[in-house]
């Protein structure tokens, strides 16, 4: 990528390797107008856009927001599919999200105990008329899942027919891939992408401590979650080694530790 600035006399140009990662951008309510601000600015570098939890519900003018968002993939929080399950609602939900226009659906039991087959059932189910995102994990940051658990089961939703799988982590990294105090669990996170496959995981990762950790060790093309609207341009910089986070990892390479003539 090809990077030129010329207002005010300044040119800089820079070569930039590409990056394939995804960008799952976490949307807690924002207005039209807002989201053309965010759009006008960081469109680029958004992949998905979430409808936290159960936002979609209690939006006002939820269309002329869609409206605007209607060149991204947009989703709506996999917890208010877990409200739907729980109320035997699922049939409902599927008209409500063809009547939006929505053609991808986030297939969650991070808060309600959905039996595993069932959820199976759910997915391949949803998948034939939508793009699945499925999440594995607890919100409880009291439930820890052994990485045996996790890598079986984000297999098995693969299989059944995800185009990909979630990481939990919460909006504030305290569950899932993260310990209650904020602290990653980096042993099950390389165990999840050396079985996995990075390519296939969207890893929730809401700071920038965590951003960068996984940029470093994956590369800048891995799939991040649950990332700010304000913090996509940030995270931007972190995947092409703009920022000191990840500038001799990312930008530099191997010439990292050689001194320029």
């Amino acid at each position: 990528m090809l990077f030129a600035c010329q207002e005010r006399g300044i040119v800089n140009v820079l070569d930039f390797e590409p990056h394939h990662g995804l960008t799952h951008v976490l949307d807690k309510g924002l207005g039209p107008r807002a989201w053309e601000d965010v759009l006008e600015v960081a469109g680029d570098h958004i992949s998905i856009v979430k409808l936290g939890w159960g936002t979609a519900a209690v939006t006002q003018n939820l269309e002329r927001k869609l409206d605007v968002l209607r060149e991204k993939r947009v989703v709506i929080g996999g917890t208010f599919f877990e409200v739907v399950y729980a109320k035997g609602r699922v049939d409902d939900y599927k008209r409500w999200l063809g009547e939006l226009g929505l053609t991808h659906v986030e297939i969650s039991d991070g808060t309600i105990e959905i039996p595993r087959e069932r959820k199976l059932e759910l997915i391949a189910d949803f998948a034939r008329d939508f793009t699945v995102l499925s999440e594995v994990g607890s919100k409880d940051s009291s439930v820890e899942y052994t990485a045996d658990e996790w890598v079986r089961w984000l297999q098995e939703e693969l299989d059944a027919g995800a185009w990909k799988v979630i990481t939990e982590a919460r909006e504030g990294g305290t569950a899932g891939i993260f310990d209650s105090s904020g602290g990653m669990r980096t042993e099950l996170i390389g165990e999840i992408a050396m079985t996995v496959g990075p390519a296939h995981v969207v890893f929730e990762a809401p700071t920038k401590a965590a951003q960068a950790w996984f940029i470093k060790t994956f590369g800048p093309s891995v799939n991040l979650g649950n990332i700010p609207p304000d913090e996509v341009i940030p995270l931007a910089t972190l995947r092409y080694g703009l920022r000191g986070d990840t500038l001799k990892e990312v930008l530099l390479g191997d010439r990292a530790r050689t001194p320029a003539p």
